[in-house]
């Protein structure tokens, strides 16, 4: 049984593996650009990632009997996806915990390789937000001085979602917000740094186009027809086109939303595989984001989402088979009803 599962893993791992690579390799802008605005920490943070990622790829290797495979990059991938879902100011336990329960939770715990029916990034991500929410959603601002160790010091504040949660409207300028230049989570700041990367793995066949652009979707169209600040509710959509489109620009690019379009929806073993079931799951996937945003009290409201979504990814497959499959089935009825 196990050498059974060794193979479909190496299979797999053949068929799949070049798509975690190129996320390691698209974090590594993100993480010069975090480094930029916030120091050296970012940085370091990071590389504590990927070791503790290895560490627990090593480790499982050692307590299941099996060689350690170094071309298996998925540990190394979900540890930056992590990383730069966190503020420059994180504390050093809490990076690696949440490493850790993605790795061994979220993935070695459903068997290792291809075999988790969550995102092992969003599992490690929600444990953590979850236990250490004062830590998790406040950020510095950019430019700040930041040690690499004790952080106590340094003055946080909301992201811009607690501002449009409260009905507000965030004054970040266009040319800061496509810069990143903003209280944000690492990586989920730079928007002309997350597009070349999203516009790098289409190229590369990595991005799941459907899934990705029906989540962007479904979210710009919630927030264009269901506004949360006061002066747009009660306004007509005809007469507040602009401000509406300008709320939508700060919706999609706060909460991590961008960032999960690029690097979070369309991991291999999560997603739909069939076109069309890609294209349900991501529009579910931004209903659910954008109600637990406007509900719920976690900023980074996607992941939770996606682990809920996540659940139906197979339902989705199955339901779209057997949609294509009716001509066929109507087809052989029709001939056995003629002889």
């Amino acid at each position: 049984m196990e050498e059974t599962t060794r193979k479909e893993q190496e299979a797999a791992l053949a068929q799949t593996g070049r798509y975690y690579k190129h996320i390691c390799w698209m974090a590594l802008p993100l993480v010069c650009m975090s480094a930029y605005l916030y120091g050296p920490r970012p940085v370091v943070m990071c590389l504590v990632a990927l070791l503790t990622g290895n560490l627990c790829d090593r480790l499982v290797a050692v307590l299941r009997r099996r060689v350690y495979s170094a071309s298996d990059w998925s540990n190394e991938s979900f540890a930056l996806v992590i990383a730069l879902l966190m503020p420059a100011t994180v504390s050093w336990y809490v990076l690696v915990v949440a490493v850790v329960a993605g790795v061994l939770l979220g993935k070695e715990a459903f068997g290792g390789y291809g075999s988790y029916p969550f995102h092992p990034a969003a599992v490690g991500y929600v444990v953590v937000a979850v236990s250490w929410s004062e830590q998790v959603f406040l950020y510095p601002q950019p430019y700040a001085n930041i040690p690499l160790f004790d952080t106590s010091g340094v003055n946080l504040v909301s992201g811009m979602s607690n501002t449009l949660r409260n009905g507000g409207l965030p004054t970040v300028g266009s040319l800061s917000l496509f810069l990143g230049e903003f209280a944000a989570p690492l990586g989920s700041g730079a928007v002309l740094i997350l597009l070349a990367c999203g516009l790098f793995l289409c190229t590369q066949k990595d991005i799941r186009l459907p899934a990705a652009l029906s989540f962007l979707a479904a979210c710009a169209v919630i927030v264009f027809l269901f506004p949360r600040q006061a002066d747009l509710v009660h306004t007509a959509v005809w007469d507040s086109v602009w401000q509406r489109l300008n709320l939508v620009k700060y919706e999609l690019v706060s909460g991590a939303t961008l960032y999960s379009a690029v690097f979070l929806i369309s991991e291999p073993y999560t997603c739909p595989r069939r076109k069309l079931g890609q294209v349900l799951y991501g529009a579910l996937l931004g209903c659910v984001s954008m109600l637990f945003r406007y509900v719920g009290v976690y900023e980074t409201a996607v992941c939770f989402a996606i682990l809920m979504m996540n659940g139906l990814a197979g339902w989705l497959d199955r339901v779209v088979e057997r949609l294509y499959r009716l001509p066929e089935n109507r087809r052989a009825g029709g001939k056995e009803a003629a002889l």
